[in-house]
């Protein structure tokens, strides 16, 4: 597509008087310097395209251009996720049993569901499940079974004998 600018240069140089060689050539230089000068401008206009892309799993709001969103839904299964997330979902694949890109997306996605709903919402509350699980969690290690089947006996009291009657 040539710019109507162009166009009303060539008429304007040509006429209908005869044109001299080292004219022509300047025409022609002059156009084809604008026909890259417009298709510059026409790539960088596409370049600079920014849309707003959400996370599939947190619900961030980035800028990012259309090939960088079209990229990362290509990497995990078309959801489009931020980069915390996106490493956290790395980091799934990586440990445990193997899963598929999409299993561990939306592993994460509930992950961060149940976060923004008990959280976020109440954190006192969560803050009182967190230290639930870390007590559970210590008591179980604490389990018979992991202490050495070896100890000492008990012998005696420390104190010989209680008096009830004093």
């Amino acid at each position: 597509m040539v710019p109507a600018i162009l166009l009303s240069k060539t008429r304007s140089v040509c006429g209908d008087h005869g044109i001299s060689d080292k004219r022509l050539r300047r025409v022609v230089s002059d156009i084809s310097y604008e026909i890259d000068k417009y298709e510059t401008l026409e790539a960088i206009a596409t370049i600079d395209e920014v849309k707003q892309a959400e996370c599939e799993c947190c619900g961030l709001k980035e800028d990012c251009t259309q090939d960088y969103i079209s990229k990362v839904k290509g990497s995990y299964s078309g959801n489009w996720v931020c980069g915390l997330c996106s490493e956290a979902v790395k980091e799934r694949l990586t440990q445990g049993p193997k899963v598929a890109i999409q299993e561990a997306v939306c592993s994460h996605r509930d992950f961060c569901q149940k976060f923004n709903n008990t959280t976020r919402l109440n954190p006192k509350l969560s803050l009182t499940r967190a230290m639930k699980d870390i007590a559970k969690r210590s008591c179980e290690n604490r389990s018979f079974k992991n202490l050495p089947t070896s100890r000492l006996p008990r012998s005696s009291s420390c104190v010989p004998r209680i008096d009830l009657n004093r």
